[in-house]
C-alpha cells in the first residue's frame, strides 16, 4: 500500500487481506510468466535455464497454494 494510514476504506478490504490477494495474484501470474520462459529455454535448447525457470515456478506454484488455503480459511470464517 502507498499510504501508512489505509486500512480498507479505498477498497473495503482490510489491507492484510488486502495483501494476501495480491500475493495469490501475483504468484500465480508468476507461474503463468515461467511458463513461457521455460518454453523459450527449451527451444534454446538451454536445459539449464529452463530447470532454474521450473524450480522458481514449483516455488511460485507452492507460494499461491499456500496463500490460497488462508484465504480459504478466512472466507470459511475460520
Amino acid at each position: 500500500m502507498t499510504s501508512d494510514t489505509e486500512t480498507g476504506g479505498a477498497t473495503g478490504t482490510q489491507d492484510k487481506d488486502y495483501n494476501l490477494i495480491w500475493y495469490v495474484e501475483a504468484c500465480l501470474s508468476n507461474a503463468l510468466r515461467l511458463e513461457n520462459y521455460i518454453q523459450d529455454a527449451e527451444r534454446a535448447k538451454d536445459t539449464e535455464v529452463a530447470d532454474l525457470f521450473r524450480k522458481a515456478q514449483a516455488d511460485s506454484r507452492k507460494g499461491a497454494e499456500l496463500g490460497k488455503g488462508l484465504l480459504r480459511a478466512r472466507l470459511d470464517g475460520s
